[in-house]
């Protein structure tokens, strides 16, 4: 019964050759990295910045009850980091087909927030980014019916409020693309996750659109297709 006594000196030998080989390789992989020059992102921190408007929330002013103009200016910063900043105007101005209550409004809402380039080559002229944004409204609406008619007497009860003031505060967490189409015209998209933070929504309560963030809820989701242009 020999097999087992060889095979324990075989592993001996082994495990003693390995003991000795690993170090040695591995402070000479050490030495040649050390000796290699070491490459250096010459990038330089500001690379300029890009002003862009948005679509979506233009065509959903033409075609139904509520919708935004909104613009934004993003700086780029190594071609990695994204701060930006998008300013709108939201407004609505909708008729319940079954109630026949009007709600109105049209005010200015603000983002500030950051995306990141996630892609491994910072540099290239395709972007996937992810980013967050805090975002804030100051707003007032109004909220009127014709009136219901009295049946003893005859004479209509009107039913108006006009600006009731609200304001809310939100969070949005946001993935999207930008891609290079010509020279410095970029086209993107995004799809945004918004949680709401405070929110007065005025004496009547549960405004029915809120600008910039769309109908009234703890949360909701919406995205933008912008064009760019890089500067």
């Amino acid at each position: 019964m020999t097999h087992p006594r060889n095979t324990y000196i075989f592993i001996s030998v082994l495990v003693s050759l390995l003991l000795t080989f690993v170090p040695e390789q591995a402070a000479a992989q050490y030495k040649r990295k050390k000796q290699q020059p070491q490459v250096t992102d010459t990038i330089p921190l500001f690379r300029g910045f890009a002003v862009s408007a948005d679509l979506v929330g233009v065509v959903q002013k033409m075609t139904g009850d509520y919708g935004q103009y909104e613009a934004a200016l993003r700086l780029n910063l190594k071609d990695k980091y994204f701060p930006i900043v998008e300013l709108g105007i939201g407004s609505a101005d909708c008729t319940d087909d079954i109630t026949n209550i009007h709600y109105e409004t049209s005010a200015p809402y603000a983002r500030i927030g950051v995306d990141f380039n996630l892609l491994k080559n910072k540099h290239d002229d395709y972007r996937l980014f992810a980013g967050v944004r805090y975002a804030f409204t100051s707003f007032k609406y109004d909220l009127t019916h014709p009136g219901m008619e009295d049946p003893v007497w005859g004479n209509v009860a009107p039913y108006e409020h006009e600006d009731v003031k609200c304001s809310y505060q939100w969070f949005e967490a946001v993935f999207g693309v930008d891609a290079k189409i010509w020279g410095p015209l970029h086209l993107g998209w995004s799809v945004r996750y918004k949680s709401r933070l405070s929110a007065d929504e005025g004496k009547l309560g549960n405004a029915w659109y809120v600008p910039g963030f769309g109908k009234s809820d703890s949360s909701t989701l919406g995205g933008t297709f912008n064009v760019s242009i890089d500067i």
